[in-house]
């Protein structure tokens, strides 16, 4: 009601009727969805302007190989490890063509000494300004690329503190969200371990059909480290799980992302993190504790 009052009352101010046509459907997409339908077609600026939503993707996706670059240049050379997690990170997003080229020209380009990572992360920052939730990817993309060879360095994580705090994430926030992806690290890895002791056995026994020839996964990780992919600790309730995985879920939804300003190309990266999250919740509703 006020949404259409006011949106109407300003529009007529500024440009007569057809303004007020304007601030009265404006004014309704706050009334009617409290603000979230309008910030997916990017407020006022995305919705009389209609290429700001690439703009923006563009610009997420250039600073996120740039920064990423930077960081992996952090020990003062890149390493093949880094390398060869950026070139995954490529693979896993499909790039090709002249898309992979610009990749890889933003990543060479945060490897420069010249590079200001307050400058494009700061510029990151005010482009997605109300969409907490692609801010927070853009530094679990980096703390990715950080943990690459298995653990962060002082000087990444120096680097990583930076980055969140001109990303206007709390410091606090920022200890969560490393701890949940070495969780999340540790736990793919074992259930890619378990996943392939699995098929070797399979190979092994295909004469043999016993039920009791595979472990089943639940037994095969352990319930701390699912909980540390939510985000949780032991002694977390039913409820707690259920909230943290709704909670992490709704984080990383790809399609509500994309709308956001998420490059498309990303959208692989969203949905490698949801699978996590929910191969987490699956093996705690499975292993509830006795």
């Amino acid at each position: 009601m006020w949404g259409k009052l006011l949106g109407t009352a300003f529009g007529f101010l500024f440009g007569k009727w057809l303004g007020a046509i304007l601030g009265f459907y404006l004014g309704h997409l706050f009334d009617k969805s409290l603000k979230q339908d309008f910030d997916k077609v990017g407020g006022f600026q995305g919705f009389l302007n209609g290429d700001g939503l690439s703009e923006r993707q563009a610009l997420f996706f250039s600073s996120c190989f740039s920064v990423m670059g930077h960081i992996a240049k952090s020990n003062g050379r890149v390493s093949e490890v880094h390398i060869r997690a950026a070139t995954a990170f490529m693979d896993e997003m499909a790039l090709a063509g002249d898309d992979r080229r610009e990749a890889q020209h933003a990543f060479r380009a945060g490897k420069e000494a010249d590079f200001s990572i307050k400058e494009a992360v700061r510029e990151v920052r005010e482009a997605f300004a109300r969409r907490y939730d692609l801010l927070q990817l853009f530094l679990e993309i980096q703390i990715q690329m950080a943990f690459s060879d298995g653990h962060v360095s002082e000087q990444e994580q120096a680097l990583l503190r930076e980055v969140s705090k001109h990303l206007g994430i709390s410091q606090a926030q920022f200890g969560f969200l490393l701890k949940r992806y070495q969780a999340e690290f540790r736990f793919r890895q074992q259930r890619a371990q378990w996943q392939s002791q699995q098929s070797q056995q399979r190979h092994n026994q295909q004469r043999q059909q016993r039920s009791s020839a595979c472990e089943p996964e639940h037994n095969a990780i352990s319930r701390s480290e699912a909980l540390a992919v939510l985000g949780l600790s032991d002694g977390a309730s039913d409820k707690d799980i259920k909230r943290a995985y709704r909670k992490l879920m709704s984080q990383h939804h790809p399609d509500k992302l994309v709308s956001q300003g998420l490059p498309e190309h990303m959208m692989e990266i969203a949905k490698r993190k949801s699978q996590s999250i929910q191969s987490a919740y699956e093996l705690l509703k499975q292993k509830r504790p006795s």
